[in-house]
């Protein structure tokens, strides 16, 4: 039986997207639960598009998703180099064999002229496709003679090497998610496969790479579709037909509302990430929101990807890691694409987060405090997010709705003022102040019993007391417990509270 071996290929063209993530969970699942190995090879044949430090921002996002590799550019492996620009002596003999074979060709059009063909065409309304209806007419080693050709090649005239597709022939692919798929040959143009740079194409590199590193399933994006004939013909022509890989090309991630592929543009005009990770441009210096930053943990953004696109049999959400490669199959992946819900991933977030043990929100905390320089060594943070836990959907929220517990209102609601503060509240709260300082030990069930009993003897509803109370101790109508609130804060902190909202807190 063949080994499993599946490989995520990006290339170092900018940050990785959601969906690229996702390509990479699908594929590390696989062949996790298929006892295989998982590789990271860098496609960086386009240097024109090479962007400095991405390569080492896709290694770290895929570090913070928990998705591990077996061989790679980062780790070494049996068949390395994994950088394509690291393999480029490996190309040419491939793209030489396809021309000696007859399946390709030498072309030395210039960018100039295919540049006015285009325009001809586009002024006869028709598309310019160099190809099996056009080559013949163009400036090649089919139309030259083979002492012409050998003369440019020996003068150094640029040129570029071109698969050379067959006429009148349908090409088949068979696909683990979308079954078998044709297409015509005269659809396809003549791709190059090596560029008169002396780098291959990402069609060249792709396939060799593939069968060199004894790659078995193609798991990609559904964007990748209209490439898989060719991918098929090379195969075929270099012969390893039967070496080929399964193809299974994963559904397109979509806008909130469903109308086209999620961008950037969408989350930057809805307000969320498209990336796993804070992006800064070196070039522009323009900075892209990423999950992590945002406050997401890697368990909710992993489960919440991994059901865009994929489903169990049941209506099962939340996975773990271990579970995910238990129950993953590429048949269950779907056809069609699949809606992102912003909110969605907000409630996995939620999910893991308030259920993280309390020493891990302890110190999402603490790094929030110290990066606002707000001191912490008078209050007791395990407590604190005990008490907040289950209203953070955020990491960032851990702070926002412990704020008060740290730094004490400075200006109170004035919404709340005017509904809780009435003529009377000053003295209920001065008698409350006399009551809360004869409490000896200041915890909840002697604060809740003290509190209590003094609305008792006075004779007033508790919303008379606790929400004045709340708003001085808060700022706000917000937070959790009043009595939970007090014994965090300390009798002397609470009573310094309710001074200073009887002072500031007029109407």
């Amino acid at each position: 039986m063949r080994e499993v071996r599946v490989r995520f290929a990006p290339s170092p063209t900018g940050p990785l997207h959601l969906g690229g993530v996702r390509t990479a969970l699908y594929n590390y699942l696989f062949a996790r639960k298929s006892g295989g190995k998982f590789i990271l090879r860098i496609e960086d044949t386009d240097q024109g598009r090479f962007v400095p430090g991405a390569e080492q921002y896709i290694i770290e996002s895929l570090n913070w998703c928990g998705i591990t590799f077996d061989e790679g550019v980062h780790l070494g492996g049996p068949y390395t180099p994994y950088r394509q620009s690291e393999r480029k002596s490996l190309y040419r003999q491939y793209a030489d064999q396809l021309v000696a074979d007859g399946y390709a060709y030498y072309a030395f059009d210039t960018a100039e002229q295919l540049d006015q063909l285009r325009k001809e065409h586009e002024a006869k309304k028709q598309t310019f496709q160099y190809g099996p209806q056009t080559r013949q007419q163009l400036y090649n080693s089919l139309t030259i003679p083979a002492e012409k050709t050998a003369e440019l090649l020996e003068s150094g005239t640029p040129y570029v090497i071109r698969i050379r597709i067959p006429e009148n022939e349908t090409i088949t692919v068979t696909d683990r998610i979308r079954g078998l798929v044709s297409v015509e040959s005269s659809l396809l143009d003549d791709k190059v496969l090596f560029k008169s740079d002396g780098m291959p194409t990402y069609h060249l590199a792709n396939v060799v790479d593939d069968y060199l590193m004894k790659i078995s399933h193609v798991i990609r994006g559904e964007e990748w579709l209209p490439s898989a004939p060719l991918h098929v013909l090379l195969y075929r022509y270099l012969g390893w037909e039967s070496s080929m890989p399964e193809f299974a090309h994963l559904p397109l991630l979509l806008k909130p509302d469903g109308n086209g592929k999620l961008s950037k543009r969408d989350g930057d005009r809805l307000g969320f990430p498209v990336f796993p990770l804070r992006w800064t441009d070196p070039f522009t210096s323009e900075v892209s929101s990423g999950y992590r930053e945002s406050g997401y943990v890697p368990e909710a953004f992993i489960n919440m990807l991994s059901l865009l696109g994929w489903h169990e049999e049941s209506d099962k959400e939340l996975f773990t890691m271990e579970e995910l490669i238990d129950a993953f199959s590429i048949d269950r992946c779907s056809k069609s694409g699949a809606k992102f819900d912003p909110e969605k991933a907000k409630w996995f977030n939620h999910h893991y987060l308030s259920a993280k043990p309390v020493n891990e929100l302890v110190k999402y905390l603490e790094e929030l405090l110290k990066k606002e320089g707000i001191s912490s060594a008078s209050v007791n943070l395990e407590r604190i997010c005990e008490l907040v836990r289950d209203r953070a959907v955020l990491i960032p929220d851990l702070l926002e709705q412990s704020r008060f517990f740290f730094i004490a209102p400075k200006s109170y609601d004035e919404k709340v003022v005017a509904k809780a503060w009435k003529a009377e509240t000053p003295g209920i709260l001065s008698g409350l102040a006399e009551v809360l300082q004869s409490v000896e030990v200041f915890e909840v069930p002697a604060i809740e019993e003290a509190s209590k009993a003094y609305v008792a003897d006075k004779g007033i509803g508790m919303g008379q007391l606790m929400n004045p109370f709340r708003l001085c101790l808060v700022g706000t109508s917000a937070g959790p417990g009043m009595f939970d609130i007090a014994s965090v804060l300390g009798k002397e902190e609470t009573l310094r509270r309710i001074q200073a909202g009887l002072n500031n807190i007029v109407i």
